[in-house]
């Protein structure tokens, strides 16, 4: 790919076009990049390119004159190659990535004319031009910043300027939709975590979870956009679905909060249980059907100080039990085993409120309490779930934690099979 850049600036926009990606390319000589001084090729003496306009008004206009003398000269030193002229213009279509693709698809040869002042002699528009573009509606000094985004926008899709395709096909704008979150290290930062996600090493679940956000920032950012989509892939359909169905939920608008829950907080516990209560029964999982967990053992809870409570500004959202006693039960696992010669905490009665789910709220209990596992010496978190329960299998399993085997608790005649779980914490 070749550009050709006219312009009263040529040493300015040589400068930033001749650093980082785009020029270590053209050093590469996979591109090649040029800038001409406009001034070079009036026959002025006094190097004039510009004069005032007919009919009068405020400013200059550039004339046609040096604009096509520099253009026969770059067009001179550029035959056999497929070419197009551009002047960067207010008045021209919208520049966007499906232009960037078309340009670079059907030509290897690209020549920029960067206007000034009040613009140029429309005869020139008429004579040498083959299209005008825009960076948007508003007006700039002149064309320079817009030709370097062009020239950016159109180079870095040439093979061999980027480490490769992806680098370009996962951003945003190119089938329609804004980009992932991106994160680097560390994993935390000002008490912020890396989606869990990100750390397990499944691809196929990072690549879901990519998609979906793409879907998800779209429609919240660029609803314009977000309008025009036509999505055909069945999987994309599914998780349009979700992210319909999760945005009429509550928004977290507020910072989560992590505290030991009080006395206080019992009546609004057991409201979260009681919808909990319904929702496995409803599903047919016998967990939680009975009388347990009452707010007698969630007092207990809170007295020995291993409860803890999730609030949303001042609303308690969720909660969770944290405690590094050992659970006899678990000394009973079968079909597998645990992580021997670490101590370990267990995870026990969580549950998020009703208007909190799908907001990621869950996601974000499990990080809270594998703080306070930490902070209590826990080398790994244990859970247990009802074999049936799959949402919390899938939370879990999501979240990096492993099946570890199966094990037997005391549910008062209700069932007592469980599945167990367990996630080594990182230090």
């Amino acid at each position: 790919m070749r550009i050709d850049i006219m312009t009263l600036f040529p040493d300015t926009v040589g400068a930033v076009l001749h650093e980082s990606i785009i020029g270590r390319a053209a050093k590469k000589g996979i591109l090649e990049i040029n800038c001409h001084q406009i001034r070079d090729y009036t026959l002025n003496k006094q190097k004039q390119v510009d004069d005032y306009p007919y009919g009068g008004g405020f400013g200059c206009v550039m004339m046609a004159q040096p604009l096509k003398s520099c253009l026969e000269h770059v067009m001179s030193t550029a035959q056999g190659r497929r070419s197009r002229v551009i002047y960067m213009s207010p008045q021209g279509q919208p520049f966007t990535q499906e232009t960037a693709k078309r340009l670079k698809n059907d030509y290897d040869h690209l020549v920029l004319v960067c206007g000034h002042y009040e613009g140029v002699d429309e005869r020139f528009i008429e004579e040498c031009v083959d299209e005008e573009i825009s960076l948007g509606d508003f007006v700039l000094t002149g064309g320079e910043i817009a030709a370097m985004a062009v020239a950016d926008a159109v180079c870095r899709l040439v093979p061999g300027v980027l480490a490769d395709e992806q680098c370009y096909t996962g951003e945003s704008h190119w089938d329609g939709l804004l980009e992932y979150p991106q994160y680097t290290r560390p994993e935390v930062w000002e008490g912020r975590r890396v989606p869990e996600v990100l750390l397990n090493g499944d691809h196929s679940k990072v690549a879901h979870w990519r998609r979906k956000k793409q879907l998800e920032r779209t429609r919240a950012k660029r609803p314009d956009l977000f309008r025009k989509l036509a999505l055909t892939d069945p999987e994309d359909q599914k998780l349009l679905r979700e992210v319909e169905k999760e945005a009429g939920r509550k928004q977290l608008t507020e910072p989560i909060s992590c505290e030991k829950a009080t006395l206080e907080d019992i009546p609004r516990i057991m409201e979260i249980v009681d919808y909990a209560r319904q929702t496995l029964g409803r599903r047919r999982v016998d967990q939680w059907q009975g009388e347990y967990p009452s707010p007698e053992i969630f007092r207990q809870d809170v007295e020995r100080g291993e409860l803890y409570a999730l609030r949303h500004g001042a609303e308690l959202a969720a909660f969770f039990l944290v405690t590094d006693r050992p659970e006899p039960c678990y000394e009973e696992i079968t079909d597998g085993k645990w992580t021997p010669d670490l101590p370990y905490c267990v995870l026990h009665r969580c549950a998020v409120a009703k208007e909190y789910r799908g907001t990621g709220l869950a996601e974000q209990m499990l990080r809270f309490a594998e703080e306070t596992a930490r902070t209590l010496g826990g080398r790994t978190l244990r859970v247990d779930t009802h074999r049936k329960n799959k949402p919390m299998q899938q939370l879990l399993r999501n979240n990096g934690y492993r099946y570890r085997g199966n094990v037997l608790v005391d549910e008062n005649g209700h069932d007592p099979a469980r599945q167990a779980f367990e996630k080594i914490l990182k230090k």
